[in-house]
């Protein structure tokens, strides 16, 4: 795991944007995994920039979202397809039928879940999957006590994910109980892991996903398993990490021959 610790929010987001420009202008048809919330807002913004002025392209990459909810109707504001749409990939070239997003609506769920798992293998799977943190430790919608080798699947939110998602609909009331959600065992298939997370509020999560026991009542430390994970943090994200003057270093005197 390499941890990149960094000034400021806006200093995180330009290093997560150059990750993946890097990776699509070597192989255009990169296959992206995205995340939605707050943490990756930053990453899109730039990437969104990149393209518009100096013509990075995503016409030939793909997209899969890690989670959605279930029951919203279509074209609800809060959905993630609207999200990821409204952010990201409704402002680049993308092509539509390139971003696929898990099938909350689907009147057969387990069904639509087990396909989702089939269109990313046979996308040739996820090359780079953005990655934010809840505040008790999700990954994804991936609550706490999840297990660590599990796939695509229906999850029911905790209530402290639902008071966290409330300001984005106004209501507690109006927030959904369940989710589709990429697996924690779908997570880790992924080639290259970006965990980004900014703000003094993610710096205990970040402390113990990082430094803390591998355990399922914290699903985020499951990135210690993964050989390829870059997680990225402003200084105040950073705050509690009893190693954050090691990562520093080691950051900064990483030789140019290693992978990034």
């Amino acid at each position: 795991m390499e941890v990149v610790i960094l000034p400021d929010p806006n200093a995180v987001a330009e290093f997560g944007a150059e990750c993946i420009e890097r990776l699509v202008r070597r192989r255009p048809d990169a296959v992206l995994g995205l995340a939605t919330g707050s943490s990756p807002l930053g990453i899109y913004a730039s990437l969104v920039r990149r393209h518009t002025e100096q013509g990075l392209s995503f016409e030939a990459a793909r997209a899969f979202l890690l989670d959605e909810y279930i029951g919203l109707p279509e074209g609800h504001p809060e959905s993630y397809r609207s999200f990821i749409e409204r952010n990201f990939t409704g402002l680049v070239d993308l092509r539509p039928e390139n971003v696929h997003v898990p099938d909350g609506r689907a009147d057969d769920i387990a069904a639509a879940c087990a396909a989702y798992e089939t269109d990313i293998a046979e996308a040739g799977g996820v090359d780079v999957q953005i990655l934010g943190i809840g505040t008790d430790g999700h990954l994804g919608f991936n609550e706490p006590t999840s297990s660590l080798a599990s796939r695509t699947r229906v999850k029911t939110l905790t209530e402290q994910t639902r008071r966290d998602n409330a300001r984005f609909f106004g209501s507690l009331d109006d927030v959904p109980r369940h989710v589709v959600t990429q697996g924690i065992g779908t997570i880790l298939a992924a080639r290259h892991l970006l965990l980004i997370a900014t703000g003094a509020s993610k710096a205990e999560p970040i402390a113990r996903a990082v430094e803390g026991p591998l355990a399922a009542i914290f699903p985020a430390s499951a990135i210690q398993l993964h050989p390829h994970a870059t997680v990225v943090l402003d200084d105040d994200a950073a705050s509690a990490l009893a190693l954050a003057d090691y990562y520093r270093a080691t950051f900064r005197n990483k030789p140019s021959w290693q992978e990034a």
